[in-house]
């Protein structure tokens, strides 16, 4: 016999304002605890109702300033992650298994140019890079989750063109893609060759 669930109480309204606002932020914290990709301000909205998510979760970060976490904004949601400061405490005491820490130079140069110039196809890596860019190496990258299949190319033969993820955005600590370096950036650090 299952017993029937009662549905979730959104507007606490049994709780005095400070104490019901408290409540939200825990809730927005639990979710953001427990998921491991960004959670949206729809989803989270379903356990606050019509309460603003936004300064829930700009409470919720002040609340955590000085901690070893923080929310972060990624794409059109947020998540909670370790501070950077923590990295190499974690790497140390932990069994991390950290997806970057599998490419070598060359696949970060590839992942760069479908960051920049997505959609792009394996001919267009393959014009940048003036070389073929191996099925594995795009392989690896998908399997890791950093890219994805984007829209079918054009060109002839419809090829298929590859984009970033959501978890490109996570790995990087990006919120979006236009806080990527400025291309020319780069290239004053001599981090990227000149075109």
């Amino acid at each position: 016999m299952s017993v029937a669930k009662e549905p979730l109480d959104i507007a606490l309204s049994d709780l005095p304002p400070e104490q019901r606002w408290r409540e939200w932020m825990h809730r927005i914290e639990a979710v953001l605890f427990a998921s491991a990709r960004p959670v949206s301000r729809e989803d989270l909205a379903r356990v606050v109702g019509d309460v603003s998510v936004d300064l829930l979760v700009a409470d919720l970060s002040a609340d955590l300033v000085g901690r070893a976490f923080e929310i972060a904004k990624v794409g059109d949601g947020w998540m909670m992650r370790t501070r950077a400061a923590y990295a190499d405490a974690i790497k140390t005491a932990a069994d991390v298994n950290e997806p970057l820490s599998r490419l070598d130079t060359f696949d970060f140069a590839v992942l760069s140019a479908v960051a920049y110039y997505q959609p792009i196809t394996r001919d267009g890596l393959k014009d940048l890079f003036g070389k073929e860019i191996s099925r594995d190496l795009i392989g690896r990258l998908h399997e890791l989750g950093l890219i994805g299949t984007g829209p079918r190319s054009p060109q002839r033969g419809a090829p298929y063109t590859y984009v970033t993820t959501e978890q490109f955005l996570v790995a990087f600590g990006l919120e979006s893609l236009h806080d990527l370096p400025d291309p020319e950036m780069l290239q004053d650090a001599g981090i990227a060759g000149q075109s």
